[in-house]
């Protein structure tokens, strides 16, 4: 049995996550179109998914926020919400749920943090509301 949860903690002006790499393109990592408008977003657009609590029914949804790490700073739009109450089943592609904290992002993003290729998959950030 995975953790499960229906709330993240609170957003502030620095708001400390965990930043994920996955694919937002058709044939990607994703396991269907993104949940804010039913498409596909190539990895080279600065797209992200947010925890459960945080996507807050769709109330980010197309609007952008700012992550930071390691002295850089980017604006992604919302597109998705990772799924932290519920997982382990063909709709989710039989992963465990999302932490609470999370913020799963494109290539795009990654490459604009500057961060090396060998080092993502998983790193400490802030974000805001942009």
């Amino acid at each position: 049995m995975y953790p499960t949860y229906n709330c993240s903690p609170p957003v502030s002006s620095h708001t400390k996550a965990l930043l994920t790499l996955d694919s937002f393109q058709k044939g990607g990592d994703g396991n269907g179109p993104s949940k804010c408008d039913n498409q596909f977003h190539s990895d080279k657009t600065l797209v992200v998914a947010l925890s459960t609590g945080w996507f807050n029914n769709k109330s980010r949804c197309l609007h952008n926020i700012t992550i930071s790490a390691k002295g850089q700073s980017v604006e992604a739009m919302v597109v998705d919400e990772c799924d932290s109450s519920m997982g382990c089943d063909a709709d989710h592609d039989y992963l465990p749920p999302c932490g609470n904290n999370i913020v799963v992002a494109s290539v795009a993003v990654w490459k604009a943090l500057g961060i090396p290729q060998n080092q993502w998959g998983l790193l400490d950030i802030t974000w805001s509301d942009a």
